[in-house]
């Protein structure tokens, strides 16, 4: 049944010994998939002492396709994965965070999702929230995105814009014909900064390739979010760059700007008809949690906002011009 599936290279980096525990969770999972045409690369963002504690570790485990490198070149996120896409031999290139743990399919539904449609160049799944602490789930859905989970509810595969690094994969013809991820994007030294390398990557692979980046429901993994994650600094930080980041992508991309802020018009459509008014009827029931969605929701929109304006003010002073 499988035989004539293709073969999955599945790509995680970690830049910090501390996240050790974390990595041999997710290898673990990977090591359980009920598919087993695949290897696993994971790439040390400058910590050779990690990469060596990795090596260690899997030998002793006995783990099979697995390879560890070390990236010594630029530091950074799409530098370490593009180290990685360089190293694989899958016809499937996927990236997983090295915080997530794999379902035990999923590796086998990604390949028969590739197998049955040639149409698909990408494909993501649910990213579902591990909480360090049940506590912390009063948070809402429509801002699981901060920590690259997905608020998505649909049950059948449904084309997108992007997928989230936490999930997503693309055939090998891809970074064939479309390069790798740039590498002024994305998180350095876990420190946020200009991110959305997989988005700006798959604006580039539909618009080559006219093929079809697709949410799958079957193709799931969890995503540890630890408290910290939910603090106002984080939020604060992460959805700046997230608005700064949209706002660099509509003047990159100015010819299809609309396609391009697709997924955030319809994201605001729900925060105003769904998130707002049903943390609104919380008000009496369950005043604490209404307070903290409404909050939330206001930190958002106002550091978006100012992300957004932010980049444009700076592009318009950069090309000589005051507002």
């Amino acid at each position: 049944m499988t035989a004539n599936l293709p073969r999955i290279s599945i790509i995680t980096t970690s830049y910090t010994i501390d996240r050790f525990k974390d990595i041999i969770e997710l290898l673990d999972s990977i090591q359980a998939q009920s598919y087993k045409n695949f290897e696993t690369i994971l790439v040390a963002d400058k910590a050779p002492a990690l990469a060596e504690k990795i090596k260690s570790h899997t030998h002793q485990r006995g783990y099979s396709n697995i390879s560890v490198l070390c990236n010594e070149g630029e530091r950074g996120l799409s530098s370490a994965r593009n180290l990685g896409i360089g190293q694989a031999s899958g016809e499937i290139i996927a990236f997983v965070d090295d915080d997530a743990i794999l379902f035990p399919n999923w590796a086998e539904e990604t390949a028969k999702a590739y197998a049955e449609d040639s149409s698909i160049i990408g494909l993501t799944g649910p990213i579902l929230p591990l909480w360090e602490d049940e506590s912390m789930a009063w948070f809402p859905k429509e801002f699981y995105w901060i920590f690259s989970c997905t608020y998505w509810d649909w049950t059948r595969p449904t084309e997108v814009r992007n997928g989230y690094g936490t999930n997503i994969s693309f055939r090998k013809e891809a970074f064939d014909q479309c390069g790798y991820f740039k590498t002024n994007l994305g998180v350095i030294g876990g420190w946020q900064g200009p991110g959305g390398e997989e988005t700006e990557f798959s604006i580039r692979v539909k618009q080559k390739t006219h093929k079809r980046i697709v949410y799958h429901p079957n193709i799931v993994v969890k995503h540890k979010v630890y408290r910290y994650r939910l603090t106002n600094s984080f939020i604060q930080k992460r959805v700046y760059w997230e608005g700064y980041t949209k706002a660099m992508f509509t003047k990159v991309y100015r010819s299809d700007s609309e396609a391009v802020l697709s997924t955030e018009h319809e994201l605001v459509r729900r925060i105003f008809s769904h998130l707002v008014p049903s943390s609104l009827k919380l008000l009496f029931s369950r005043p604490k949690i209404a307070l903290s969605r409404l909050w939330v929701t206001i930190i958002v929109l106002a550091c978006a906002a100012a992300g957004y304006l932010n980049y444009n003010l700076h592009n318009l002073r950069s090309s000589g011009r005051r507002p």
